[in-house]
């Protein structure tokens, strides 16, 4: 424990000058007994455990004698959940019915702590740990001294018919000698939530932000991810492949992934007909605002086996299925929250449509025009074997400054009808 930090907390309790430099002294676990309940225990129960009591005495997990101690775990040899195992469906179901009044509004908290560019860390080893974001941007000048404060600029006219402009981040790390100067990555990569700064057109984002106004070398100002927030909601399932698979509209189908999972055809346009038989097929009566809406396709399957065809086709070679702007603006109508799908661009590649020219134009309208996040990549299988086409989804994005997505997993509570 800090003293110094002790100190500061117990006067800001309104413990006494005097009083709290007495106290921060010890640094010990009398200390530590009086932040958490500034009790007047007997001395001799506020040294319990103590070093020199015998209860911090290492343990010799080398010993083999020692072993059936700690080994193997209570949950079995194979194990590797740990006291996860106790979260069971029931539990969960006790926990939401017991903690959560439908009477009454409910509030998600953020129990993280914001990530900022430069977030200190405990150094004990190289590679050094450290968080140091780098905003990219494209399709505008940037600031100045943008490139200065360690920003990079991959184009500065904007592309496409639709004059596509975005913002994008990465991330860099020291490395010991021997190794390469710099790793890079993003949170633009697997199961993902854009965030608004993501995607807008001539320089222009979200709400009018202008990118040379909110960009800097280590994000943005304005739109970033601090803005997100652990979301949980409603959340509903659209199965197009589902609907497709059911009623035998096997036009709309390309050949299996490798593991013989069905999966739209490539360059497959998801219209406002399929978006509404996959709510009758569903029983959905409507979608309503602040809803997260997951469209399924079947593309997340082409990742099963990790086979490189199967990958190829992933990538969008000959396409990927999806939405088109008739179809965001319909859905947008709604105001969900988010909208998302099991493709790695919820939106239509390699179809007619894409001819016009324009790069991406669904992110625009969803992101920049209507505010409405998108989620990438998402796992949507599970729930539609189970028939959960309603269910509580839940995903706290990373808290960090100025970035354009969170990649955590998303998470769905549901009750399979299987």
């Amino acid at each position: 424990m800090n003293p110094d930090l002790l100190r500061n907390y117990l006067t800001s309790q309104g413990i006494s000058r005097r009083t709290a430099l007495g106290l921060a002294a010890t640094a010990g676990v009398a200390a530590s007994g009086a932040v958490a309940g500034l009790s007047s225990r007997p001395a001799q129960a506020a040294t319990r455990g103590m070093a020199g009591s015998g209860d911090d005495a290492p343990f010799d997990y080398a010993n083999p004698a020692n072993l059936h101690d700690w080994a193997p775990s209570r949950y079995g040899a194979d194990d590797q959940r740990g006291t996860l195992n106790e979260v069971t469906p029931e539990k969960t179901a006790r926990a939401l019915h017991r903690t959560l009044d439908a009477t009454r509004p409910v509030t998600a908290y953020n129990l993280g702590a914001l990530m900022w560019s430069g977030f200190p860390a405990l150094q004990p080893y190289p590679p050094k740990r450290i968080h140091e974001l780098r905003l990219v941007l494209g399709g505008y000048e940037p600031p100045r001294g943008f490139v200065a404060e360690g920003g990079y600029v991959a184009f500065t006219e904007p592309i496409g018919s639709n004059k596509l402009s975005v913002h994008e981040e990465r991330f860099t790390a020291e490395q010991p000698p021997g190794y390469p100067a710099q790793l890079s990555t993003t949170f633009q990569l697997g199961s993902q939530l854009d965030g608004l700064n993501h995607v807008g057109a001539a320089g222009l984002f979200y709400n009018g932000f202008r990118g040379k106004d909110i960009a800097r070398g280590h994000g943005t100002t304005k739109l970033g991810n601090e803005h997100m927030g652990p979301i949980v909601t409603r959340g509903i399932l659209l199965d197009v492949l589902g609907v497709k698979v059911a009623t035998r509209q096997t036009g709309d189908l390309a050949s299996p992934a490798s593991n013989g999972a069905d999966v739209l055809k490539e360059n497959y346009r998801i219209t406002v007909d399929d978006l509404k038989q996959a709510m009758d097929f569903a029983a959905i009566d409507h979608i309503e605002p602040g809803d997260a809406v997951l469209i399924r396709t079947g593309w997340n399957q082409l990742l099963a086996r990790r086979d490189a065809a199967d990958i190829v086709r992933w990538g969008g070679a000959a396409g990927t299925p999806g939405i088109y702007l008739q179809e965001a603006r319909y859905l947008a109508k709604f105001r969900p929250a988010l909208i998302g799908s099991d493709t790695w661009t919820l939106e239509v590649f390699g179809n007619p449509v894409n001819g016009d020219g324009a790069i991406i134009p669904v992110h625009q309208e969803l992101l920049m025009r209507n505010g409405i996040r998108i989620g990438e990549s998402y796992a949507l299988d599970e729930l539609a074997a189970d028939r959960v086409y309603e269910f509580a989804f839940i995903v706290t994005p990373q808290y960090v400054e100025g970035a354009t997505a969170g990649n955590t997993p998303p998470a769905a509570v549901g009750q399979p009808r299987r």
